[in-house]
C-alpha cells in the first residue's frame, strides 16, 4: 500500500469514527496457544497463521525456536512501526526508511521460582524495556521525525500496555484426563 492508498485508508477510518465513536471499541483478533510437548508452543490466528515457539536449550528446550519472549519484544517492535507509518500516512510524509528495534533484559530466575538472595519474589516481566527507532523522509526536518514517532508512541496500542499493565481476567478450565 503506498502512502497516497494509507493516507486515504485513515483518512476514511477517522471519518467514519467521528460520526460513531462507539465503533472505535471492538473485540482483538484472540491467539490460541497449544501446548506440543517440552516447552514447544504452537500459537495460532484465525486466519491459519501459526508461530512455532520453544525455550533456549539452557531453559529446557531445543534452542531452535523463537521464546515467547522474543514474540513479546517483536509484537512491540510491529506495533510501533506500524503506528510511526500510519502516523506518517496521516500528515502525509513519505517515508524513506523506518526500522524499530525492541530490546529488553528479563531474570530467568523469576521463571524458575527461585527468590533473589534476600528472599524475595524476582520480577518475572522484562525490564530496562527499549524501543531505536531509526526513521528517515526526504525533505522532513529531523524535529519533524522525532516530533511524530513520540506522538505515534503515545498511540501506540502494545507500547501503552506496557506503563500501564492492563488487567488479565484469568480462567482456567479443566478438563478431565
Amino acid at each position: 500500500m503506498s502512502t497516497r492508498e494509507l493516507t486515504a485508508a485513515l483518512q476514511r477510518a477517522q471519518s467514519v469514527l467521528r460520526r460513531r465513536p462507539e465503533m472505535g471499541l471492538h473485540e482483538d483478533s484472540p491467539a490460541f496457544a497449544r501446548w506440543e510437548g517440552g516447552s514447544r508452543v504452537v500459537t495460532g490466528h484465525a486466519n491459519g497463521t501459526q508461530i512455532l515457539s520453544d525455550m533456549p536449550v539452557e531453559l529446557g528446550g531445543k534452542g531452535d525456536k523463537i521464546t515467547p519472549g522474543w514474540l513479546f519484544r517483536a509484537g512491540l517492535a510491529a506495533c510501533a512501526a506500524t503506528t510511526i507509518a500510519m502516523a506518517a500516512g496521516a500528515e502525509d510524509i513519505e517515508l524513506a526508511a523506518l526500522e524499530v528495534k525492541a530490546v529488553s533484559k528479563t531474570d530467568s530466575r523469576a521463571l524458575l521460582g527461585i527468590p533473589d538472595v534476600d528472599g524475595e519474589s524476582v520480577y518475572a516481566g522484562p525490564s530496562d524495556v527499549q524501543l531505536v527507532v531509526r526513521i528517515a523522509a526526504h525533505g522532513v526536518a529531523p524535529e519533524r521525525l522525532r516530533a511524530l514517532v513520540e506522538s505515534a508512541m503515545r498511540r501506540s496500542p502494545v507500547a501503552c500496555a506496557l506503563p500501564n499493565p492492563t488487567p488479565v481476567d484469568l480462567r482456567i478450565d479443566v478438563d478431565p484426563a
